[in-house]
């Protein structure tokens, strides 16, 4: 039996797609706008200036600007300059700024043992451990030119160096530098010191006398000065 030609070019047919409602394709729009509007290039475009860049915007063409005159950056207010640089003017200083007690001392000869001993020695008479092995020894304390030295001059040199000696700002803090010129001061009058320089003081010093010795539970009591004189006397 023969087909209709018409039925069998209707089998034939691919079957037509539903196309997506209009709604939708406004929705897949609108959502296509909002990704794209969530990437903008305002971090990655900000207006800015490159390191060291010239820039047009100033009359001297840089773009760093300097400082506002007068500015400190934090923790470097330093009003005493004294204390930090040991120099008055333009010349070092011969005082302490602050009062030398047992504590100043102990903590000046820590530091000195650690970091001047190496060259200086524990004496302060240059002839260090590593002089010893070829490196340019450095003078003593005790010669007639550094016995005589103001006390800044030490600070200034371990501030800024000498010669062969490099700076020693970064590993010895400004109190800690001047503890260590107090104990060179106690080096130089350990090695000449005189009658005069004790104030008088008989070497060595004469016992001290007691009114009562004290015993294992009470501290001694001195006696007063003027009964030690009038003893004396008699």
């Amino acid at each position: 039996m023969a087909r209709h030609p018409r039925s069998q070019a209707a089998r034939c047919r691919k079957p037509r797609r539903e196309r997506p409602w209009p709604a939708a394709r406004v929705s897949l729009a609108l959502c296509a706008l909002a990704l794209l509007a969530g990437c903008r290039q305002d971090m990655h475009d900000q207006p800015r200036f490159k390191p060291l860049a010239q820039s047009d915007f100033y009359a001297d063409l840089r773009s760093a600007r300097p400082p506002v005159e007068g500015t400190v950056a934090r923790g470097q207010l330093r009003e005493d300059s004294y204390f930090y640089t040991g120099m008055v003017g333009d010349k070092p200083g011969d005082y302490m700024p602050f009062p030398v007690t047992r504590e100043v001392l102990d903590r000046g000869r820590e530091r000195f043992d650690i970091y001047c001993a190496p060259c200086h020695s524990r004496l302060g008479d240059g002839n260090g451990m590593i002089p010893q092995r070829g490196f340019q020894r450095p003078p003593s304390y005790h010669t007639d030119r550094l016995r005589k030295a103001p006390l800044g001059y030490f600070f200034y040199v371990m501030t800024t160096g000498f010669g062969a000696m490099p700076d020693y700002a970064q590993q010895i803090e400004p109190r800690d530098r001047w503890a260590v010129v107090a104990y060179i001061r106690a080096l130089q009058l350990s090695q000449n010191a005189s009658a005069a320089d004790l104030a008088g003081h008989p070497v060595p010093s004469p016992a001290p006398r007691f009114e009562e010795p004290g015993s294992g539970a009470t501290l001694p009591v001195e006696a007063p000065q003027s009964r030690e004189r009038g003893e004396d006397e008699k």
